[in-house]
């Protein structure tokens, strides 16, 4: 009898604590901070142009050379952000060729890009892709 109080009293001891420590589904931490929905949602350039900016600068990066590009792109003292600029431009190029299509040809761009919500990102990516 003293054998099964002090077995019941140390599996209260040890487990009660342990299921009172995990967090009720769905309350606890992420998995990664940049993989939640709203870090999805607050990009304001659609993930694909952003890709083919970045293996645009990649090839001009290769075909220029490192030091020609960081000096062509880079803006700060040891140049070390030119490949962020690069994207960056070529990105907001294909951006204003966009919104400039769209003002100007409003039925053409309808006509090309549909008149769902998601044209506008349909059209920066396939201009970041023919800049590629």
């Amino acid at each position: 009898m003293k054998k099964t109080l002090i077995l019941l009293a140390a599996f209260a001891v040890l487990v009660v604590p342990a299921a009172l420590a995990a967090p009720p589904a769905g309350k606890g931490k992420p998995e990664s901070p940049g993989n939640s929905q709203a870090a999805h949602q607050q990009q304001s350039v659609p993930q694909s142009a952003a890709q083919h900016a970045a293996q645009t600068c990649k090839a001009e990066r290769a075909r220029l050379g490192v030091e020609v590009f960081k000096t062509t792109y880079g803006t700060n003292k040891n140049k070390t952000n030119a490949f962020g600029k690069c994207v960056s431009q070529t990105v907001d190029n294909a951006a204003k060729k966009c919104k400039k299509l769209r003002k100007d040809d409003p039925a053409g761009f309808k006509t090309q890009y549909g008149d769902k919500p998601n044209a506008y990102g349909k059209c920066v990516s396939a201009n970041a892709k023919k800049t590629s």
